[in-house]
């Protein structure tokens, strides 16, 4: 829209690197083209996202023309999309192909490789193509989805504000006045090399990206004795593979897709080695130290084993002749190593391996973060893992990964995960430990884990061992932390409702009301997605003291009652969201659903609630009293359900932060 008619724009630089004519197989969809049409085919290193908007402008340009009403009915050669040009001459010169005769298959004028994960869905949901079947949609697909309905519904605004002609001048400004500077690679061994160089100025791909791009270079550097043309061909199809199911499992759920570099870190951890620094340490490791041309390159002695004979000897007499005599021995086996057999530094199969246990990888990384989409995974199994993710894996998801990723028992896998749940839940949130604490260990046991230098129950006892940091001699939990962490939100007016724990621990308290009769009333996405005037916890005695509850609370000083408000026996988590304005109502009247003058309702009562709710109705009046002894009960509730105990009913009452009643007459400060 903004090209002048007499300029042109600069679309940049296409590089290509072009296959010859006789590697192209018979039984590809091009061979045809290529063969009795003087086709050129090639391989697009630089440009590919360019051509793919083109490619789906264009579309989108055909499938608006060919959506009005004057044109219903019509054929494609009778479809004018610019002057005499027709629907069917623009998608023969741009987009595909159909090969005579009787219109057998499209070939793509551009496409994606069979190998690309998006290669379906832009044939048959961009394209149009016919006979799709199930496809598979991703993050990344969504992308393409997005692109043709962003044109599509820029064409409508245009075609009403400009009508047919400038439609047309839009595609003659598209096909004409859009320059490409085009460069042919012809070494084939300098193409990855010019993709890695060219994708690091600008914008840059993402590591896994470039890595992907990496591998498949080296495989080129090969000798024959190293790596026949059958092995080089089958690395780079695994390759290739692997990378086509890592970009599945990333963006499995298009929705909220994974982050490339977070997954790329978390198997680097696992496969090779823990590191504390920040940033981009790990694709500087797989890139410079790694995954490096020097190290194909560079030939290493690898050893031979030779027959020796073993001499009876006298057994040295003192310490030192032994040690001495060890140096000597390793110094000949050295020297022995005649003419040793030269190879890489990094083998075919190191490559191999790597590509194998990232692409098994993918899989459980993705199941760490949506165990209901993973159908492998046993009921337990899931129900842990999703307690993880609403209490926070903190730096615990590669070694998640590595416990799934285990051939161990399932129940072995659920030791571990319950283990990590308690660990995070008494170290995390009830003290003030840093948020990296033990992440060395840990995060080091992962790639034990995986090379299966460790067992899982030995991983579940270190879990619970590291757990005792937080505990007293005599075992009880140790409450300072706890105690002080409380004591400032206090101080600051919020209590426990400002707890970063606070809706992990009443969810867990909901749970265990469930039993077989009993249904589940609340899911835990109600509790991060309620609206800014809608509330998932409440204040049973209102944060406003309204004068329906003062009766209630007559004769405790003002800052005692903010206390009750927060104290945790006051916090309830509510089945469905209540309106602000409705949460002074008197205890009696939250316990019955409300209805508006036209009957409709406006919320439930604690009577038709969450189970919790449902407990809190049972009570006749909420007061001091109840506040008390219900914070008691949910803190037997968190001994029993995190396996620790508090040292007495001391310690448990000094958590409340509230005065057990006495019934005092003393004035009310106001």
């Amino acid at each position: 829209i903004n090209v002048p008619p007499s300029r042109s724009h600069y679309t940049g630089v296409l590089t290509l690197k072009q296959v010859p004519s006789e590697s192209v197989c018979e039984d590809a969809k091009e061979y045809w083209l290529v063969q009795d049409h003087a086709y050129k085919l090639y391989h697009i290193v630089d440009g590919q996202q360019r051509l793919t908007t083109f490619v789906i402008f264009l579309q989108a340009y055909v499938d608006f023309v060919r959506s009005l009403p004057e044109n219903h009915g019509k054929p494609d050669s009778e479809i004018y999309v610019a002057g005499t040009l027709s629907a069917a001459a623009v998608q023969k010169k741009y987009l595909f192909e159909l090969k005579p005769p009787e219109e057998q298959f499209r070939t793509y004028i551009f496409g994606y490789t069979d190998d690309n994960p998006s290669y379906d869905f832009m044939r048959y949901r961009v394209l149009g193509e016919t006979g799709a079947g199930t496809i598979q949609e991703t993050f990344y697909t969504l992308n393409l989805s997005n692109a043709k309905r962003f044109f599509t519904e820029q064409l409508q605004k245009w075609y009403q504000q400009e009508g047919l002609i400038g439609l047309q001048t839009l595609y003659r400004t598209l096909t004409k006045q859009f320059l490409f500077n085009e460069y042919i690679i012809k070494d084939e061994f300098d193409v990855f090399v010019a993709f890695e160089t060219m994708n690091n100025r600008g914008k840059k791909l993402s590591s896994l990206e470039l890595l992907k791009n990496r591998l498949i270079y080296l495989t080129t550097l090969y000798t024959d004795d190293e790596l026949d043309r059958a092995g080089r061909a089958n690395l780079r199809n695994l390759i290739n593979d692997a990378w086509k199911e890592v970009y599945h499992q990333l963006g499995r759920n298009k929705a909220k897709p994974l982050n490339d570099d977070d997954f790329l870190r978390a198997h680097w951890i696992m496969y090779f080695k823990y590191s504390r620094k920040k940033g981009n340490d790990y694709i500087r490791n797989l890139l410079d130290e790694v995954f490096t041309p020097k190290r194909v390159h560079k030939k290493v002695a690898q050893p031979v084993e030779l027959e020796k004979a073993e001499e009876q000897s006298v057994q040295q007499q003192d310490d030192v002749d032994q040690v001495e005599q060890e140096a000597e021995d390793l110094e000949l086996e050295e020297s022995t190593v005649a003419e040793p057999v030269k190879s890489a530094a990094l083998q075919p199969n190191q490559i191999r391996d790597y590509v194998l246990s990232l692409k098994a990888s993918s899989v459980h990384w993705f199941s760490s973060f949506y165990p209901e989409l993973a159908g492998e995974l046993t009921r337990q199994e899931c129900e842990w893992l999703q307690r993880l993710n609403r209490l926070g894996m903190a730096y615990f998801r590669p070694l998640v990964m590595a416990v799934l990723k285990s051939k161990e028992d399932p129940a072995q896998r659920v030791r571990v995960l319950r283990e990590m749940e308690r660990l995070i839940f008494i170290l995390f949130r009830l003290t003030k430990l840093r948020s990296n604490y033990l992440s060395s260990v840990f995060n080091n046991m992962v790639r034990q884990v995986d090379r299966n230098e460790t067992t899982l129950s030995e991983v579940a006892d270190h879990l619970r061992e590291e757990s005792k940091w937080a505990t007293n001699e005599d075992g009880s939990l140790w409450i300072d932390d706890f105690y002080n962490l409380l004591s400032k939100k206090f101080d600051e007016g919020t209590g426990y409702y400002s707890w970063s724990a606070l809706r992990y621990f009443l969810y867990e308290y909901e749970l265990s009301l469930l039993s077989e009769t009993r249904h589940k009333k609340v899911d835990w996405s109600d509790l991060l997605t309620t609206p800014k005037d809608k509330i998932s916890i409440e204040h049973i005695y209102p944060q406003s003291d309204p004068a329906a509850w003062k009766p209630a609370f007559k004769g405790i000083k003002k800052k005692m009652r903010e206390n009750y408000r927060n104290s945790l026996g006051n916090l309830l988590l509510l089945s469905s969201a209540i309106n602000s304005s409705l949460q002074n109502d008197s205890f009696a009247e939250k316990k019955q659903p409300k209805t508006g003058r036209d009957g409709q309702k406006l919320r439930n009562g604690y009577s038709d609630g969450s189970h919790s709710e449902i407990e809190v109705a049972q009570c006749s009046d909420w007061g001091p009293a109840e506040i008390h002894d219900r914070g008691l009960r949910l803190l037997r509730f968190m001994e029993k359900r995190w396996d620790f105990h508090f040292a007495d009913d001391e310690s448990r009452e000094s958590l409340l932060f509230i005065e057990a009643p006495s019934g005092s007459d003393d004035e009310e400060a106001d």
